[in-house]
């Protein structure tokens, strides 16, 4: 299955210079976080499919006016031709006041939380993220864009095919964008935009 991946940048070539055939395919948009939602309305008209998404650590305003036809899956799985989405979104804490920021505590217990319906759903096949795991697409010396631990763990422990995440922005300067992780889980930074195939379920 096709999808558009995008997160924290509205993407000229997607938005300004939109054009049918760079998205041709495409079955799935999966939003990152950190996008105004006139531009996720925007990507649902163009490329007319589904939208899922977890919000970023600049989306409070999604619990009172979130991206309309879009299906938000924070804190959630969700399933969609045979794949398994696994929805963890938000930053590390560093604002007091700010439904979308989690201490590493905080993180942990939303999966533990979550640990019934994982092994209901035998697992997941895509981590859908706004923050990256540490040590793999994150910020060395940047509190604001630490990675999670616990993120590790449960990539460790359920293996999936992918983790799509944004919030470490490809402009930052030098960011690796595609990082292998132990568990054989593919750790993508979406930052602006990635097409991305996943293969299907036997």
């Amino acid at each position: 299955m096709k999808v558009l991946v995008v997160a924290d940048i509205e993407d000229k070539l997607l938005y300004d210079f939109f054009r049918k055939d760079r998205v041709a395919g495409v079955e799935l948009i999966i939003s990152c976080g950190d996008l105004k939602q006139d531009y996720l309305d925007f990507l649902m008209t163009m490329v007319n499919v589904p939208m899922i998404y977890v919000r970023g650590n600049h989306d409070d305003s999604y619990f009172t006016n979130p991206p309309l036809g879009a299906e938000c899956i924070d804190g959630r799985i969700f399933k969609y031709k045979g794949i398994r989405f696994l929805g963890l979104g938000g930053s590390i804490r560093y604002k007091r006041d700010c439904k979308t920021m989690f201490t590493e505590s905080e993180m942990n217990s939303r999966i533990i939380k979550l640990t019934p319906r994982l092994m209901l759903s035998r697992g997941f096949d895509v981590l859908v993220t706004h923050s990256p795991a540490e040590g793999y697409g994150d910020m060395t010396g940047s509190y604001t864009h630490k990675g999670f631990k616990c993120f590790n763990k449960l990539l460790n422990k359920y293996k999936p095919m992918y983790m799509f995440h944004g919030h470490v922005h490809n402009n930052y300067g030098r960011v690796k964008l595609t990082n292998k992780h132990p568990s054989g889980t593919e750790i993508l930074n979406c930052s602006g935009f990635r097409i991305v195939d996943i293969p299907d379920k036997e």
